[in-house]
C-alpha cells in the first residue's frame, strides 16, 4: 500500500493542505486530524490540493462530507484544487461537484477567498 501524507502550508488566512498518496479508511484519521487542528486553530479557509493524490475511497470522501458544515457556519469553506482525472471521476459519481468549489490550481483557490 502507498504511503499517505498530509502537508500544510498557512497563507495568510488560507490554509493549504497537500494530500499524498491514497487517502483511505486507514489513512482517513490522519487527513481528519489535520482538519480538526485548522479548525481548532480558528482557520476555516481552506484549499485541499490534491495533485499528488493516487486514490481516495468512501472513506476520504467522508471526511470532506463530516467537516464541511461546522467550516461553512463559521464563515470558512473548503476549496479543492488540481485534481486528477481519476480521482475526480470519484467526486463527480457522488455530486461533489455540487457541493465544492474545485480550481485548476492552489493559487486559484486561495484568490477566490478574498473575493
Amino acid at each position: 500500500m502507498a504511503n499517505f501524507e498530509v502537508a500544510r502550508q498557512d497563507n495568510a488566512e488560507v490554509s493549504v493542505l497537500q494530500l499524498t498518496g491514497y487517502l483511505d479508511a486507514h489513512t482517513a484519521p490522519e487527513f481528519e486530524g489535520a482538519l480538526k487542528k485548522l479548525m481548532q486553530e480558528s482557520r476555516f479557509k481552506i484549499v485541499v490540493n490534491l495533485d499528488r493524490l493516487q486514490y481516495i475511497s468512501s472513506a476520504g470522501l467522508g471526511v470532506f462530507m463530516g467537516f464541511i458544515e461546522e467550516i461553512r457556519q463559521n464563515s470558512g469553506d473548503i476549496k479543492i484544487s488540481q485534481v486528477s482525472q481519476r480521482v475526480y471521476k470519484v467526486f463527480d459519481l457522488l455530486g461533489f461537484p455540487s457541493l465544492y468549489e474545485f480550481y485548476e490550481s492552489a493559487d486559484e483557490a486561495i484568490g477566490k477567498f478574498s473575493l
